[in-house]
């Protein structure tokens, strides 16, 4: 049976080996991803927000007039 401590000591360590090749953002790198990335959000948000409001009274006004 194979030791579970060992197993786990081998897992961290080449996980570790892994973590230490890649390549992390620098700081202005990751300030410039994050202001695209909240950018993006609130431009998704505003047309959702548009988009809804706009079929809310698209079918609004359709319902009054068969109604």
């Amino acid at each position: 049976m194979k030791n579970p401590f060992r197993s786990t000591r081998i897992f961290f360590g080449e996980m570790v080996g892994e973590l230490q090749k890649a390549t992390w953002p620098t700081k202005s790198e990751l300030r410039d991803s994050t202001i695209v990335v909240l950018v993006a959000a609130v431009i998704l948000g505003v047309f959702t927000g548009i988009s809804d409001f706009s079929l809310y009274q698209f079918v609004d006004l359709f319902t009054k007039f068969v109604s």
